[in-house]
C-alpha cells in the first residue's frame, strides 16, 4: 500500500511555541547537526500505534540515507510512503540553575519530516557504501564488499530534505541569572562523547587495529 506525500499545514508540529529564538530553518544549521550526530530516531504510526526506532543514518546531499532489515514490518511501512520523521539530538552540556526549575541543557537538535523512498537494486550498493563511510570512514576498503545476498536482505531508504520539511532547535550559553537572593552554585557542565581504546573481538585474529578504527578513535580522544 502506498501513501500520499504528506502536506505541511501550519500548526504546532511545524513551528515553535516557546523559545522561538532557539529555532532555525537554516539549511547550514541542519547539515551541521546531521553531519555530526551518528544516530537518530525514526518515527511513524503503524496501525494507529506510535512506532519509534533508533537508527544510524548518513546525510548524502539533499537526502538522508537509512537502512534496516527487509524483514522489519514497520520499515516496510515507511518504505511504502507512510509519513515519517527523523529526530536527532546532541546534548552538549548540563545547565545547572540556581533552582531545579531554572536548570536546563545545552543541545543541538533537528527534526526532518517527509516520506521515505526505497532505493532500487542499482542504487543500493553505493548507498550502503556511503552509509559505511559516514559511520567509519575507510572501512569499505579494508573488508570484502557486501554480497548480493546480504544486499538483498537490506532495505535502504532515502528521506529527502526539503526547505519546508525540517526544524532545528538549539540552546547555548550559561545558566540564567537568578532573580532572587541565593548562594546556590549555578553554571555549566560540558559533555563530550569520546572513544576508548579499541577492543578486538575474541574471534579476531588480526594483528593490528585497522587504520579506519584507529583514526575514528583518535578523532574522539578527550583533549
Amino acid at each position: 500500500m502506498t501513501h500520499p506525500a504528506p502536506s505541511r499545514p501550519p500548526g504546532p508540529l511545524h513551528s515553535l511555541n516557546r523559545h522561538k529564538e532557539r529555532g532555525s530553518t537554516e539549511r547550514a544549521a541542519l547539515d551541521a547537526i546531521l553531519d555530526d550526530v551518528l544516530a537518530g530516531t525514526l518515527s511513524t504510526v503503524v496501525d494507529g500505534e506510535p512506532w519509534v526506532v533508533p537508527m544510524l543514518f548518513a546525510r548524502q546531499g539533499d537526502r538522508i540515507l537509512l537502512h534496516g532489515s527487509t524483514g522489519a514490518g514497520a520499515l516496510r511501512h515507511v518504505a511504502a510512503g507512510a509519513p515519517a520523521a527523523l529526530a536527532v539530538i546532541s546534548v552538549d552540556a548540563l545547565v545547572v540553575g540556581h533552582t531545579t526549575f531554572d536548570s536546563s541543557a545545552n543541545y543541538r537538535s533537528a527534526v526532518v519530516r517527509g516520506a521515505l523512498t526505497p532505493l532500487s537494486d542499482d542504487e543500493r550498493p553505493a548507498a550502503l557504501d556511503a552509509l559505511s563511510e559516514r559511520i567509519l570512514p575507510g572501512r569499505n576498503a579494508e573488508v570484502r564488499p557486501m554480497t548480493r545476498q546480504e544486499q538483498a536482505k537490506t532495505l535502504v531508504m532515502a528521506l529527502p530534505i526539503t526547505d519546508d520539511g525540517f526544524m532545528v532547535k538549539t540552546r547555548t550559553g550559561t545558566a540564567s541569572a537568578p532573580d532572587e537572593e541565593t548562594d546556590a552554585w549555578h553554571g555549566v557542565v560540558e559533555l563530550r562523547t569520546v572513544a576508548l581504546e579499541p577492543q578486538p573481538a575474541p574471534t579476531s585474529s588480526a594483528a593490528k587495529v585497522p587504520e579506519s578504527v584507529r583514526e575514528f578513535a583518535a578523532a574522539r580522544v578527550l583533549a
